[in-house]
């Protein structure tokens, strides 16, 4: 009697449990989309799994930083268990997505973390440039970020700039020592890019930078 007794004890606490648990998955995204850090932070302090998938198959973190939930987002990148480098089914980090969106802050909070400023295919240097947010490329540069990194077709983050980006993006790389002469794997060149972009002045000064390489006399 007192053995089925301990069972259904713990039949209910595991059930209590369980519910618990479900409960605390609905309240932790929910605070994520209503940018909640106090609500997270209780849920973390609690036990809840700060690296918790919800249906659509995205951390917490990442649908912070993709929706610009960025109390939320500072809330889980101060939590040591929260795995920053958390990658997407389009293998997008949040880092890139705080590039993306121009987040300078939790860019360098996400840094401060360890997350992956060189990771292998699109980088947060791609997007960034692609965001023409010069300040977040500097700060990349600045940690030693691979200016030409090839993405999985070879497009460089300079090729994004110049189609998607500004300018001063351009420019920025350029200076910083971007080889303008690269091509990706569809034989496309930085200043193809731009003009596809329908941008001549970035087109002109990628133009320009190519034939500052060229030896005088070839041009």
């Amino acid at each position: 009697m007192r053995k089925y007794f301990k069972i259904a004890i713990y039949l209910i606490m595991a059930i209590g449990f369980s519910l618990a648990h479900a409960g605390s998955y609905e309240d932790f995204f929910m605070a994520v989309h209503q940018d909640d850090a106090a609500t997270i932070q209780e849920l973390l302090q609690r036990g809840f799994d700060a690296n918790a998938i919800d249906p659509s198959g995205r951390s917490g973190l990442f649908i912070a930083v993709q929706e610009g939930s960025l109390k939320a987002a500072d809330a889980l990148v101060a939590w040591p268990k929260t795995q920053v480098e958390w990658r997407s089914a389009k293998d997008e980090s949040p880092l890139m997505m705080a590039c993306l969106k121009g987040y300078t802050d939790l860019v360098r909070k996400l840094i401060a973390r360890d997350a992956d400023v060189n990771k292998p295919g699109w980088t947060p240097l791609h997007y960034a440039a692609t965001g023409g947010r010069l300040d977040i490329m500097q700060i990349l540069l600045d940690d030693n970020a691979y200016i030409d990194a090839p993405s999985p077709n070879k497009t460089t983050p300079l090729m994004m700039a110049a189609m998607y980006g500004t300018t001063a993006a351009v420019k920025l790389l350029l200076d910083a020592g971007a080889d303008p002469t690269l091509r990706n794997e569809l034989g496309l060149s930085a200043v193809d890019f731009a003009q596809k972009g329908q941008r001549p002045d970035a087109a002109d000064l990628i133009a320009a930078a190519i034939r500052a390489r060229q030896p005088k006399g070839t041009w």
